[in-house]
């Protein structure tokens, strides 16, 4: 078992695991525990009132973060013809069909995201068992299945993140870098909650909000109080 920095540890006394603290307190306790070593990811965590095992219970989707995720991604897009040289206009890392998919079938994993046109899904199909465990399989749900190609490139780059339900019923998502301001990483933050409440599915039962933390990448967990 790996040990803590001092940087950890510091910041580790200074939270109350049993504390649910105000939302701008948390960023700023969790910020704290960021390696000095690299500009980390400051994430959260949503237990929300869900069953994931019923079909609509399963929520999935995308919102973009207003300030942005810090992040450049490599895109790879599926699309033919004129979609294919949006795509390159709008700076796709590559771009192609059927020699596309052969060439991610081969080992090749150049790229952070992928968009495709809905009439190269049966060929992105090959690719499932690929791009399914590594969550970068196009969905229409998350907007990477669509003839707007540049449009998805743009939001991609302009901070859109994806969220999905894990089977715990969590969902799991970046709000920005670690180095972000404390306001910057609360107004993302309640892009994603406000999302994630709108999404609500009718059948969920209870207080649906059960329980938030933030956290850098490696650092300590903070909860975060919260109030329907």
């Amino acid at each position: 078992m790996a040990k803590h920095g001092k940087k950890y540890r510091a910041a580790a006394q200074k939270v109350d695991p049993d504390k649910k603290y105000e939302l701008k307190e948390a960023i700023g306790l969790a910020k704290d525990s960021n390696s000095e070593k690299f500009d980390e990811s400051l994430d959260v965590a949503v237990r929300l009132s869900l069953d994931p095992r019923k079909a609509d219970q399963n929520i999935r989707g995308s919102v973009v973060l207003p300030k942005g995720t810090g992040k450049k991604f490599r895109v790879l897009v599926f699309a033919k013809g004129d979609k294919e040289t949006e795509a390159k206009a709008a700076g796709a890392v590559e771009v192609g069909g059927d020699d596309l998919v052969a060439k991610v079938q081969g080992g090749w994993m150049e790229f952070d995201r992928v968009v495709a046109t809905p009439d190269m899904m049966g060929q992105v199909g090959k690719l499932g068992k690929v791009l399914g465990p590594r969550g970068l399989m196009p969905n229409p749900k998350t907007g990477t299945v669509t003839f707007d190609v540049k449009q998805a490139i743009e939001q991609i780059q302009a901070g859109k993140v994806d969220y999905r339900v894990d089977k715990s019923g969590i969902v799991h998502a970046s709000l920005g870098k670690a180095s972000f301001s404390v306001e910057d990483l609360a107004e993302n933050y309640q892009t994603l909650i406000d999302t994630l409440v709108k999404v609500k599915p009718a059948s969920s039962k209870g207080h649906y909000v059960k329980g938030i933390s933030v956290s850098t990448t490696m650092g300590v967990g903070v909860r975060v109080a919260y109030t329907a």
